[in-house]
């Protein structure tokens, strides 16, 4: 029993840290090079064991290095438990943490701020509440059919995508193509280069949303046998979809609106996890935020280094994610959950 125990408390102190660990990491990587004491004397000021560290190293490692590092631990979770709360209760193994529209709906959102209000803050504004506007519309979609199953609800996100998406392009059509146009295009490739301590206020929501999918995480498994096998569990459906459909939505939106458009994570980090730790969704939900949470970070980390210029996180998701995505459709032929 004690060796049981104790194998679970290191699983769980694994899962914490290494998201920790790979922040950490960030702090040192960079092209202004800071040496392994900078770090420590920036990290223990007081101690005595160190001199007082310069301005400048004090500047990159917690005006610059550390709130991108943690932003993306926060959204890299978000995503990844998102996906993977989405491909349980759809029971699809390719669905990703945008399939209801809310990444569409988002950048339709910042696309609408950048064009007639200039941008700044009111992008991370409009982004969250047209990202959760498009996941309500999907939603009332879904009931034009009398109920919302399944199926009706992914076909609205479909639709709902496909709107905001038109939408989108009309902006593009009227928007400055010396100066909006790039800001928009640039904003759809997603990056955490302009993040700073003011927007960790989207922690709160993104938090909220992980939590309520933890909480939910062994319904999810009734939910991915089917609705009558879930309600034979005595689970009610509708509430626990609500709920989890809910939290993911929220999750997403908030890490969307911060972040732009990160594609990929939703779908890749589940099916790692699943490779680790099977289908039981109360250890994949929380192996998902850790290996996302790690797996953006180390992504921003190197986005910032691999070339002269940052190149956008999404970029080097797509490239990591489209073969996986491949493996995927090899490895399943279109299939469902199983």
């Amino acid at each position: 029993m004690n060796t049981s125990l104790k194998s679970v408390w290191l699983k769980q102190a694994v899962l914490i840290l290494a998201p920790v660990i790979a922040i950490g990491l960030t702090l040192f990587v960079g092209r202004y090079s800071i040496s392994v004491t900078e770090v420590l004397r920036a990290v223990f000021p007081n101690s005595g064991l160190f001199e007082e560290t310069s301005r400048e190293v004090n500047t990159v490692l917690w005006q610059l290095r550390l709130p991108r590092a943690v932003a993306g631990a926060f959204v890299g979770a978000a995503l990844a438990v998102s996906g993977a709360a989405f491909q349980g209760v759809f029971r699809n193994p390719l669905v990703n943490s945008g399939i209801l529209g809310v990444s569409n709906g988002a950048g339709f959102g910042a696309s609408l701020a950048i064009i007639y209000f200039g941008g700044g803050y009111y992008s991370y504004i409009f982004a969250f509440t047209f990202g959760i506007m498009a996941v309500m519309l999907s939603y009332f979609s879904g009931r034009i059919y009398g109920s919302t199953p399944t199926v009706t609800l992914v076909l609205g996100g479909v639709v709902v995508s496909g709107f905001f998406g038109a939408l989108t392009s009309i902006l593009k059509y009227l928007a400055d193509p010396y100066t909006q146009l790039p800001a928009i295009t640039y904003w759809f490739m997603g990056s955490l280069a302009s993040v700073n301590y003011n927007h960790f206020i989207a922690f709160v929501p993104m938090t909220i949303g992980m939590v309520m999918i933890f909480l939910s995480r062994w319904k999810i498994n009734a939910l991915s046998m089917g609705e009558k096998e879930a309600l034979a569990l005595g689970v009610d459906t509708r509430l626990y979809k609500l709920m989890i459909i809910g939290g993911a939505t929220l999750a997403t939106a908030s890490g969307v609106c911060i972040s732009g458009v990160i594609g990929w994570i939703g779908l890749v980090i589940p099916h790692i996890g699943r490779m680790i730790v099977g289908n039981d969704n109360t250890r994949l939900i929380p192996v998902s935020m850790s290996l996302g949470a790690c797996y953006l970070v180390l992504m921003d980390m190197l986005a910032r280094n691999i070339s002269a210029s940052e190149i956008p996180i999404g970029i080097l998701t797509s490239l990591i994610g489209t073969p996986f995505f491949v493996y995927l459709l090899k490895k399943t032929k279109g299939g469902g959950w199983r």
